[in-house]
């Protein structure tokens, strides 16, 4: 999973073309070091599924 397709799954998640986005365990340090980077980090929402996965989704209010 390289920074560019990071990026555009991000962006897809804000525009609404995706509604959610699956992250596999052995892709997740590599995806949250780009999202961290966002200025709009905080309107991802990451729900941990069993495994250590994670389901990401946008969320239009930032989550405090």
């Amino acid at each position: 999973m390289n920074e560019e397709f990071v990026k555009d799954i991000l962006e897809k998640l804000k525009t609404g073309e995706l509604s959610e986005y699956y992250v596999k365990n052995e892709d997740f340090m590599e995806f949250r070091e780009v999202l961290v980077k966002r200025e709009d980090f905080k309107h991802f929402r990451g729900i941990g599924q069993r495994g250590g996965d994670v389901l990401y989704h946008y969320l239009k209010e930032p989550r405090s």
